[in-house]
């Protein structure tokens, strides 16, 4: 008989394998590879998804390891750009080309209906090997051999074909530059895994996000038909029963803790993966439909007992930073105590060397 499990006991085992029910001691390098990439098309605030996972956390490191290659800003999962390690750019994007490309030519497709995919992508190679380019640029440079057609639409065919990382200063701590491009074989001096494991990515993913289903793996990779790998895995895994009834598939030995076990308030940044990363998201996610910030971004949740409870900003000037908290219910005296013991070092860290300060506006 198939074991039940609540969904606080998957709320607790999703914040152990995220490292956020206890901050870890990892080096960057592990962590990022534990946690599969972080989801990093903005510029910055994925340091902050590190900052809350990790007990020492210096975003100067982080910002070195991107300037000396040993970490890629790429496409990857979802068609979204992640932070990931060299070592897992050459093994993911590979499995993940199919994401990207049903992705682009859903918009693109048409802007370059009749060309040949292999002249685009010699030509898009050829010129990101001469010089990393934005995609106005390639674009524009791509169209004076196919004039007529859309040039945004050829650069981001070329983007769907050939891996590219957004090379630095994109992305560096307390600094950024435009998103130029480059082949990840070019920026890395190796070549993308040719005999990619779909198998050890599924293995992957339940060790970070799991217990899960086969929906779960799916919205967090972007991939289709992976019940034909579950069915394959299955003799490794265990299975569990959500709530709701649905089969949920995890690694036997995975931190699974006891749903008592506390869980500390939390601040996510803007696109944490935790977020984004089940088909179900109630293990994570209270939807209380309350207002949001007015500039249509993700907002930035924190988490109280482990689940979403609000959305925070940084009012920020020359001297002060006000860390601004708008809870969706009415707060405990304790887990406002709570939020702002994490709250003061988070502001250390966002607005270093300015007066700090925290308000709780309720909605």
């Amino acid at each position: 008989m198939t074991a039940q499990i609540s969904r606080k006991a998957l709320n607790r085992a999703t914040l152990a394998r995220q490292l956020l029910l206890e901050r870890s001691d990892m080096p960057v390098l592990d962590a990022l590879e534990h946690l599969v990439g972080l989801q990093a098309q903005t510029t910055h605030s994925w340091y902050h998804g590190l900052w809350s996972r990790l007990r020492t956390f210096d975003p100067r490191e982080l910002s070195d390891l991107l300037a000396n290659r040993e970490v890629v800003r790429m496409v990857l999962m979802r068609s979204t750009i992640h932070l990931v390690t060299a070592r897992d750019s050459l093994a993911l994007r590979p499995l993940l080309q199919i994401v990207s490309e049903r992705s682009t030519m859903s918009v693109y497709g048409k802007g370059i209906a009749g060309l040949d995919q292999a002249g685009l992508v010699a030509e898009g190679r050829k010129l990101l090997d001469e010089k990393p380019m934005t995609f106005t640029e390639l674009g524009k440079r791509m169209a004076e051999r196919w004039p007529g057609h859309d040039e945004q639409s050829l650069a981001y065919a070329v983007r769907a074909w050939v891996p590219l990382v957004q090379v630095p200063p994109r992305g560096l701590w307390g600094r950024s530059g435009l998103a130029a491009h480059a082949t990840v074989e070019t920026w890395l001096g190796a070549q993308v895994d040719a005999e990619p494991d779909i198998d050890r990515l599924v293995l992957r993913y339940l060790a970070a996000f799991g217990p899960a289903s086969v929906k779960d793996a799916q919205t967090w990779s972007g991939l289709t038909r992976l019940s034909e790998v579950f069915a394959r895995l299955r003799p490794k895994l265990v299975t569990f029963e959500d709530e709701n009834g649905r089969e949920l598939f995890d690694l036997p030995d995975a931190p699974r803790p006891a749903e008592s076990t506390p869980a500390p308030p939390r601040y996510l940044y803007d696109f944490d993966n935790l977020l984004l990363s089940h088909h179900d998201r109630s293990r994570i996610v209270v939807d209380f439909a309350q207002p949001r910030p007015r500039n249509g971004m993700l907002p930035k949740l924190f988490l109280v007992d482990g689940f979403t409870a609000g959305w925070w900003t940084v009012e920020k000037d020359k001297d002060r930073a006000v860390l601004v908290v708008h809870p969706y219910r009415n707060l405990l005296k304790k887990e406002v105590a709570a939020l702002t013991k994490e709250g003061l070092p988070l502001l250390e860290f966002a607005a270093p060397g300015c007066a700090h300060d925290i308000r709780f506006e309720c909605s």
